[in-house]
């Protein structure tokens, strides 16, 4: 089974988790998933099947939009509520939407992040989440993001009780970018802690949370049937990469890696033989040259019996 699944991923579980159980239930080995998720974010996890693990990168390139709250007056160590409460002020008076406002506008575009210390992101070698675990410290690397959206959803609440104030917000987002940091970000231009509270992400490698299956409910006997009905072919992931269908002698030529003249003129394009995707060559000056080979691709015809 060839292809690209939009699964769902709830709260509680890794994204390591789901891959392991789409393992049990399709006995494949040949799985990956592509842009993790924190076990506290449930959303949509793109998972890729056999040959389409290939297609990772592409998947991953992909913008994100996620829809989540953000609570001022408080921070923790690893950004959100799994970590231990490091800073606290009691709001006295609730923040402006007009600021609260302000304040996301001031976060959208290309910005500057620092990923948390409890993040996957390695240095020497090491996850920074090592480092944060074993009491050590390190620098950490810069990275250039964009946030191509950064809204609040909903009027904010101001708790008395605790002096805390939330709001719901949804941010689109280019790869690489820790919403948790934007979170925090929130809270220092309005000069208070913040934390992110929830987080769900509701898009991704072209996928929308109500195109996922949900996992849980699935049995090695229903999983097939299932994963086949949701199942979207390789090229998905290219998003409008033309496709050119190959005649039986270029076929011949790509599965020896040959370069190609082609009738296209774009700087990328698919090539498929007998409906399915083998290949995606890049353009080399006159000629095309093989980029990213799936010569093993057989799409969803080796379960078609299930």
């Amino acid at each position: 089974m060839d292809g690209i699944l939009p699964v769902y991923k709830p709260a509680g579980v890794t994204s390591h988790d789901v891959v392991a159980q789409l393992r049990r239930l399709l006995h494949m080995k040949k799985i990956g998933h592509s842009g993790t998720l924190d076990p506290s974010v449930d959303g949509v996890l793109p998972i890729a099947l056999g040959a389409a693990t290939k297609a990772v990168p592409e998947l991953m390139a992909a913008g994100k939009t996620y829809t989540g709250e953000v609570t001022l007056g408080v921070a923790t160590e690893t950004e959100d509520l799994d970590g231990v409460e490091i800073a606290r002020e009691r709001l006295t008076t609730p923040f402006t939407e007009a600021q609260i406002d302000a304040a996301l506008a001031s976060l959208t575009g290309t910005i500057t992040q620092i990923p948390p210390m409890y993040s996957a992101v390695k240095v020497n070698g090491r996850k920074l989440y090592e480092y944060a675990r074993a009491g050590e410290t390190v620098a950490r690397p810069k990275r250039q993001v964009t946030v191509y959206r950064f809204e609040r959803r909903d009027p904010a609440t101001f708790v008395t009780t605790t002096g805390e104030q939330r709001f719901s917000f949804t941010a689109e987002v280019s790869k690489g970018t820790y919403i948790r940091t934007l979170a925090v970000s929130v809270g220092r231009q309005l000069g208070v802690p913040a934390v992110m509270s929830q987080l769900t992400r509701i898009a991704s490698g072209g996928f929308t949370l109500a195109q996922t299956l949900d996992l849980r409910p699935l049995t090695p006997e229903t999983a097939p049937d299932a994963v086949l009905a949701h199942l979207r072919p390789i090229e998905f992931a290219y998003g409008d990469l033309p496709l050119l269908a190959l005649t039986a002698d270029q076929y011949e030529r790509l599965q020896h890696g040959r370069f190609l003249r082609l009738s296209e003129t774009g700087s990328r394009v698919g090539l498929t033989y007998d409906g399915l995707l083998k290949a995606v060559y890049r353009r080399d000056d006159d000629l095309y040259r093989p980029d990213v080979m799936y010569l093993s691709n057989e799409g969803s015809l080796k379960n078609a019996s299930h």
